[in-house]
């Protein structure tokens, strides 16, 4: 099906075709086109257009308006207050568009004109460490992105970039290595879930296959162990710091050991991400270690083409405008002094091999906005490497703070961090208590009250997180959260809900569209607001903005309500009226349940 013009464009087209009919030296002047409170539309172009012309820009309007075509989509346009355009449109073409929209199993949004290739780095875990809340943003933001893209017909490469190579691999080597009795009770199996790995689970019980908990529970218990000996032995630090270089030189022993805690881990990443009703594979985890074999030749690259420097040992990349409280200038560390890398060279790496293996033209990194810097040396370094050019764009996706209620970092009454799979465990149990309350009325079984509490709390987390612009902090409240009221996932989930239901009680009477029809106000703007989708997907896919998609899906479920507050559906005046009112009602049901799946929020049709 050929791509569904929205009215907004065809309203624009219209206006500027006007403008150079009416303005022939206003060349290809845009008529800077907006929603508006007192029409349909408003062009506000021919202010600035009347300074360029020197003329009176209520008179340029009134030009412009005697060459636009009305009738069949512009019902009504008149000119306001210093050469404003206000714009009605006909009932008919509202409808006839709209039609045409969901005739669409896409609903009429285009495919991207010239789709390219984005690798998004984002849910970044670190190897035998729990997820914590700060984990979350970068997740959901990250997995938010994949979908949009992938919607507008983008190549999505997913890359987990996992914490699993450093010092601390070390200590928990040697530590296994020196007591052996840690691993007696050891079981192997499938531990897949989503994609998941099949490996040996270190310190199981034997025959058992290790879920999450298990898994995350064994490595706490040997990294705090291994953390304990360390802090207060310093000969097992000389050996756990030997243990390190034998890591990286490759010793076979000490690489199947870590290999232990990366498999390990994973089960417990897998968990986590299942309880967020998110897809994660192997195939997509690459962490650090991954580019070890490019780190030297970053290096030797950087060095030979002058954009590294050599400083007190240490190889560096200096920038005019990074500079200290000192007021000299802080470099970018690619090579430590010692010969250890540092984060930039493994960033770098991981550039070249995107750009050079996977033909990226857009590198998406969803990151904390604390590493802005980090980030901002990295890619100017990539810049100057050739690495990034006029063909390959990075950007950082930098997101905020996850806050308490009291407005500070979210902690544990004890001051601890927040492990993020209790987190998800109280929100769907908060979540399954608002659901039980309305149990009876929508007649769901037992099952259907779980499963609901389980789609309804995660999704109340993630469109807590996706509501609001990634670089802001925001506040976790479960209890606005899995409110019926307000900006929240729940309110979305429960009035496509109603849709279903009023879509079920219609019976044999299906939803069609009647263009003859004269639209009520609530009407009008309800289909209106649901032609925006497209134009919005297209917005949130070029500025990386989801915060804006979820915008609009809470107007769209608020339209609807005034909607079916002003407007009765199977009591309506005519039979054509309720097919009429059924085809908004189930159009809107479709534009919901796309919208909440692109944020990964699950739709259920029984609330």
């Amino acid at each position: 099906m050929a791509p569904v013009s929205s009215l907004a464009s065809t309203v624009d087209q219209r206006i500027a075709d006007a403008l150079s009919a009416a303005l022939p030296k206003a060349g290809s002047a845009a008529p800077l086109l907006r929603r508006s409170d007192r029409a349909d539309f408003q062009a506000n172009g021919i202010l600035a257009l009347a300074k360029q012309l020197k003329g009176n820009p209520r008179e340029l309007a009134s030009q412009v308006v005697s060459k636009v075509a009305a009738g069949d989509v512009i019902k009504e346009i008149e000119v306001s207050g210093p050469g404003f355009l206000n714009i009605t449109l006909t009932d008919r073409a509202i409808i006839e568009t709209l039609a045409a929209r969901a005739a669409d199993t896409r609903l009429g949004v285009p495919y991207a004109e010239q789709p390219g290739t984005t690798v998004i780095d984002y849910a970044q875990p670190n190897v035998a460490k729990e997820m914590h809340v700060g984990h979350l943003r970068s997740a959901v933001i990250g997995a938010a992105m994949v979908e949009i893209l992938e919607f507008t017909g983008e190549k999505v490469i997913r890359r987990h970039h996992i914490g699993d190579w450093g010092t601390q691999f070390g200590m928990l080597i040697q530590y296994l290595i020196e007591h052996p009795h840690e691993l007696d009770h050891r079981s192997g199996g499938d531990h897949g879930g989503q994609g998941g790995p099949s490996s040996d689970a270190v310190g199981t019980d034997a025959g058992a296959a290790a879920d999450g908990e298990t898994a995350m529970s064994n490595l706490d218990r040997l990294y705090k162990a291994s953390r304990a000996l360390f802090d207060s032995d310093e000969e097992f630090k000389d050996r756990s710091r030997d243990r390190v270089v034998a890591l990286q030189a490759g010793d076979e022993e000490t690489l199947a050991f870590w290999q232990k805690f990366v498999d390990e881990s994973k089960i417990y990443f897998y968990s986590v991400f299942d309880k967020l009703d998110m897809e994660i594979h192997d195939a997509d985890i690459v962490g650090e270690s991954g580019y070890n074999h490019m780190l030297e030749e970053t290096c030797r690259i950087l060095e030979e083409t002058g954009v590294a420097v050599r400083s007190e040992g240490a190889l560096c990349v200096f920038f005019d405008d990074v500079k200290g409280p000192d007021g000299k200038q802080v470099p970018l560390i690619v090579k430590k002094s010692n010969g250890g890398y540092g984060y930039a060279a493994t960033d770098l790496s991981a550039i070249r091999d995107r750009v050079r293996n996977l033909d990226a033209t857009a590198l998406l990194y969803v990151v904390d906005v604390r590493q802005s810097l980090h980030f901002k040396m990295v890619f100017e370094t990539a810049r100057r490497a050739g690495w990034l050019d006029e063909r390959v764009h990075a950007f950082q996706l930098a997101f905020g703070t996850v806050l308490g209620k009291d407005g500070k970092p979210f902690k544990t009454r004890g001051g601890e961090t927040v492990r993020l799979q209790d987190l998800l465990d109280e929100a769907v149990e908060r979540a399954t208590a608002v659901v039980r309350e309305k149990a009876e009325k929508a007649g769901l079984s037992e099952r259907e009250i779980v499963e609901n509490g389980r789609y309804v709390g995660i999704g109340a987390v993630k469109y807590a997180d996706l509501s609001t612009s990634a670089v802001r902090d925001y506040k976790f409240d479960l209890d606005q959260m899995v409110s019926l009221n307000g900006d929240t996932s729940v309110y979305l989930q429960y009035a496509y809900a109603r849709i279903k239901s009023i879509l079920r009680k219609a019976g044999d009477t299906g939803p069609a569209a009647h263009p003859e029809l004269e639209l009520a106000p609530a009407e009008r703007a309800l289909g209106l607001h649901v032609d925006e989708f497209g134009q919005v997907l297209a917005e949130v896919s070029s500025s990386y903005e989801p915060h804006k998609l979820a915008a609009y899906l809470y107007q769209l479920a608020s339209h609807f309500t005034t909607f079916y507050d002003q407007c009765p559906v199977l009591k309506a005046d005519t039979p054509a009226q309720v097919e009429n009112r059924l085809f908004l009602c189930d159009l809107t049901a479709r534009t919901l349940q796309q919208g909440l799946a692109l944020l990964g929020i699950r739709a259920p049709e029984r609330l």
